[in-house]
């Protein structure tokens, strides 16, 4: 999903204004960017991949909540853990 569209689904699940999703999207833009180059220098090795895009979701998580309002933040969280745990369930990740 392009950062833009990740931006617009987040819009309608938080009800952002359009000053957050343009914020947003912009961080979106930036995580992409580096974690395509992360992709490109870890050469095929995933454990590599998966160390080094570790630190990029942190600070990208906390850029975005840095955006949000307190229950905006808390629903975006609740997101985040409902993905991880469809991810550790074999369940991939994706939209609705």
């Amino acid at each position: 999903m392009s950062p833009e569209d990740r931006a617009k689904q987040m819009q309608t699940q938080l009800k952002l204004s359009d000053d957050q999703t343009a914020k947003i999207t912009a961080i979106l833009k930036v995580q992409a960017t580096k974690m395509d180059s992360v992709r490109t220098a870890s050469n095929g090795d995933r454990d590599a991949m998966r160390a080094a895009m570790g630190p990029i979701r942190t600070s990208i998580t906390t850029q975005i909540k840095a955006v949000l309002t307190p229950d905006q933040a808390t629903a975006y969280q609740k997101m985040l853990d409902e993905q991880r745990a469809r991810m550790q369930q074999g369940g991939g990740g994706g939209g609705n």
